[in-house]
């Protein structure tokens, strides 16, 4: 695969490597919720995989495509907490060490999680330093392979798989066609999922939701162009804030993706407590704002599979949502 961006025979051996390690997760739906919308919203809940989040799938297998000198050598990632946490527990599965470099003002949770992993995290200031400049330098002195959050062939390969999931589980429940909102930070769960649409079920079509003020790939798929965020924090939906999509993923995105969808704070605030009081399940802001697309921003009757990317939220904010929304 090497730099190139994976194909659909790629997810599905991606799929054969995850078998038995991450989960199949549910394609929930809420009658109550369908009748207050006057269509189907369906929800991909990967909010119930492996760490709280879909990152567990590409981070298993981009680990496990590593060869045995790479992993005994260690690998490096940064994220602001589902990455670090999915590349932390792959490493751990295959005997290797994790280093993982966290925006100092990523969730307590997320950080409390990553180093319960067996992760050494180190911390840093998101606004004035590097992270690139970080792991570059820690991944030369030490020797360790970089995991990239997005931009990574096999990473995106691993997301695909809840593509695949996707188009199978829509079929079992005669969804004959549909728009699939994702969650999109840099693009990995997007392309991946993408590809896999395309290739098992092209009458499934994605789109990109992000939130205000970080919609980055919103911008990108109008213009034509890669753009980037003149911000890099002060999110609540901090899983899915990045400086820009990626020179792999934007690319898939474009060819397949419809324009994206932007989403309030407010809005994904008020899709967390729906998502607990109808469907029963934990999001955090950056996992809820496809559902808030599904509920706030659609005004047809077409059927939507909303994906909710992850549920590690801290609970003071988990408790905010359902006390001003819930």
């Amino acid at each position: 695969m090497a730099n190139l961006a994976p194909v659909i025979s790629d997810i599905e051996d991606a799929a054969i490597r995850l078998r038995g390690h991450a989960c199949r997760t549910p394609l929930l739906n809420a009658p109550l919720l369908d009748a207050d919308l006057g269509r189907r919203v369906f929800v991909k809940a990967e909010c119930l995989q492996k760490t709280g989040s879909f990152k567990y799938r590409g981070a298993r297998n981009a680990v496990a495509a590593l060869s045995d000198a790479q992993r005994a050598a260690g690998v490096i990632a940064f994220s602001s907490g589902n990455h670090a946490q999915g590349v932390a527990l792959a490493a751990r599965e295959m005997g290797s060490k994790a280093v993982i470099i966290m925006p100092a003002d990523a969730p307590e949770l997320k950080i409390a999680n990553t180093r319960a992993l067996g992760a050494e995290v180190i911390l840093y200031d998101r606004d004035t330093e590097d992270r690139d400049e970080i792991g570059g330098r820690l991944s030369g002195d030490r020797g360790l392979t970089l995991i990239k959050p997005f931009d990574n062939p096999q990473l995106i390969a691993g997301q695909g798989t809840t593509g695949l999931e996707i188009a199978e589980q829509a079929a079992a429940a005669g969804l004959n066609s549909a728009d699939v909102l994702i969650c999109c930070g840099g693009g990995g769960l997007t392309s991946g999922i993408a590809i896999a649409l395309a290739g098992k079920a092209p009458a499934l079509k994605p789109y990109t939701v992000e939130p205000e003020e970080f919609d980055d790939v919103a911008r990108s798929l109008a213009t034509g162009v890669i753009q980037t965020n003149t911000r890099r924090s002060g999110s609540l939906c901090d899983a899915i804030v990045t400086p820009s999509p990626g020179q792999i993923t934007f690319p898939i995105m474009a060819a397949h993706c419809g324009p994206g969808i932007v989403v309030s704070e407010e809005d994904a605030l008020r899709a967390m407590a729906i998502a607990f009081n109808r469907l029963k399940i934990v999001l955090e802001p950056g996992g809820a704002v496809a559902l808030a697309a599904a509920l706030f921003h659609r005004t047809d009757t077409k059927d939507v599979i909303a994906v909710a990317s992850g549920g590690n939220v801290d609970a003071p904010l988990f408790r905010m949502a359902l006390e001003k929304y819930g």
